[in-house]
């Protein structure tokens, strides 16, 4: 079964992505550094031992967009919260391992995604924390069965994000791979 890393993405129009870094840069700004993070990340992360598939938003506009790499699987997020977003797009892929991340985590490289990988070979789930108590990636053995209670009750952009999120996966087997940080601030633009 191939493995599968699922990126979420955003159309980098300004306003409608990294807004709370851009009450900080600018809502341009925010955007910009968005657009080429995102393909500077891709550019990395494209790897013989798993197929990347882009988790586009809008969804009509992200299918067809010209900002992503054409030669990329593309799903579209659909409607709902983060979480109900991030359940549809883990269960909806081939069978097999799968992880997701955002586009917004500078410091990942192929090794941290090698690492998530190899720990779903004994766990059901895998985590990669942030330091700001959420998570910049998740990931399953099988998607497909993850628990219908899957992220219920999170409290999302908080310190608790991952702590929530953890009991809604009761009698899993979760392992954690590297910590890093997502950038949603000017602060974390500079860490």
């Amino acid at each position: 079964m191939k493995r599968t890393l699922v990126i979420m993405v955003k159309e980098p129009h300004p306003g409608r992505v990294k807004t709370r870094l851009g009450r900080d840069i600018g809502l341009v700004g925010a955007a910009w550094w968005f657009r080429h993070q995102t393909r500077r990340l891709i550019r990395r992360l494209r790897d013989p031992r798993w197929q990347i598939v882009l988790a586009v938003s809008p969804d009509r506009e992200g299918l067809t967009s010209r900002v992503w790499p054409a030669d990329l699987m593309r799903a579209p997020q659909g409607r709902g919260d983060l979480g109900d977003r991030m359940a549809r797009m883990l269960r909806g892929m081939p069978p097999g391992p799968v992880c997701l991340i955002g586009a917004d985590i500078p410091d990942v490289s192929p090794a941290h995604i090698a690492r998530a990988f190899q720990a779903l070979g004994d766990h059901d789930a895998v985590f990669g924390p942030a330091p700001d108590g959420g998570y910049w990636l998740i990931g399953a053995k099988h998607g497909a069965t993850l628990p219908n209670g899957l992220f219920h009750g999170v409290r999302w952009s908080t310190e608790y994000a991952l702590g929530d999120t953890l009991a809604t996966l009761p009698n899993l087997r979760v392992a954690m791979i590297d910590t890093l940080r997502d950038v949603d601030t000017v602060a974390d633009l500079r860490a």
